[in-house]
C-alpha cells in the first residue's frame, strides 16, 4: 500500500504543515488508499523535505510532484473535468500558497508573540519533543528564513504578504460548493492544507484574526476537513 510520510498533526489536523496537509487531503478527497506515517525527521526523504510518499518502493518527494504522479499512476478523475484555463489556475493557487507558507512559518518559529505558544502546543502533544530540540529547529528555521528572505522583514511587513495571499483567496473561493464547482479538487486540497493549519490553530496571529472574519474560508476550511477527517488512515 502507498505510505504518506509527513510531519505530525497539531491542533486536530493530520499534519501541522500546509504541504504534508494538502497530500493528505488529496489522498482523501480522490479515494487513494493509503498508510499515514508522521515523523520529525526529514533526513531520509527525497531532498531531505516533507512530505513524501513512498509507492511500490519509489520515493517521491514535493507535494506537486506527489499529486502529478498519483494522477498519472492511477489514472484519477479528480481533475478530468477541468479545463485547461482552471489547471492553470491551480498553479497560481500553488504558487500563491507557496508564498503563504513562508509567513505562517514565520508566524510560528519566528515571531516573539507567538512562538512560546506554539512551542508548548508540540511540547504538550508529542511526548518525543523537548525544549532543547525545538530550539534547535528554530535557530534552523532562522536560517532558513534568512536564505529565502521573509526573515529579514519586520513582522507588519511580513504578515502583509500573507494577509494579501489571503485576501486573494477570500475573492476567489465561493460562498458555496469549491474552488472549480461543485466538487472539490486539488485546488482545494492544497487551499486546505494551509488554510486548516491557520484556522484550527488558536494562537492570534494576524493570519488567523483575518481569517477569521472570512466566512467563506472558513466553511471551505470546515467543508474539507469534514470530508478527509471522517476516516482518517491508520
Amino acid at each position: 500500500m502507498l505510505t504518506l510520510y509527513s510531519y505530525p498533526g497539531l491542533f486536530g489536523v493530520a499534519d501541522n504543515n500546509g504541504y504534508g496537509l494538502k497530500v493528505f487531503a488529496f489522498l482523501k478527497l480522490a479515494g487513494v488508499p493509503f498508510r499515514h506515517e508522521h515523523l520529525f525527521d526529514a533526513s531520509a526523504a527525497p531532498r531531505g523535505q516533507l512530505p513524501y510518499i513512498d509507492d511500490e518502493g519509489v520515493a517521491i518527494g514535493d507535494s506537486d510532484t506527489i499529486l502529478a504522479h498519483l494522477s498519472a499512476s492511477r489514472q484519477l478523475t479528480i481533475e478530468v473535468e477541468l479545463t485547461a484555463a482552471q489547471l492553470d489556475e491551480n498553479l497560481q493557487f500553488s504558487r500563491l500558497l507557496d508564498d503563504l507558507y513562508w509567513v505562517m512559518s514565520f508566524s510560528r518559529w519566528k515571531d516573539e508573540r507567538f512562538w512560546p505558544a506554539f512551542r508548548d502546543a508540540l511540547l504538550t502533544e508529542h511526548s518525543s519533543l523537548d525544549a532543547a530540540g525545538l530550539d534547535k529547529a528554530r535557530q534552523y528555521n532562522f536560517q532558513r528564513y534568512a536564505a529565502q528572505g521573509i526573515g529579514r522583514f519586520e513582522p507588519e511587513a511580513a504578515y502583509a504578504r500573507g494577509l494579501a495571499d489571503l485576501a486573494l483567496l477570500a475573492r476567489r473561493v465561493p460562498p458555496e460548493g469549491f474552488v472549480h464547482g461543485p466538487r472539490p479538487t486539488s485546488a482545494d486540497a492544497a487551499i486546505y492544507g494551509f488554510l486548516a493549519n491557520i484556522h484550527f490553530s488558536p494562537i492570534p496571529t494576524p493570519l488567523k484574526l483575518f481569517l477569521t472574519a472570512q466566512p467563506n474560508l472558513v466553511r471551505h476550511c470546515e467543508a474539507i476537513h469534514g470530508a478527509v477527517m471522517a476516516s482518517a488512515p491508520s
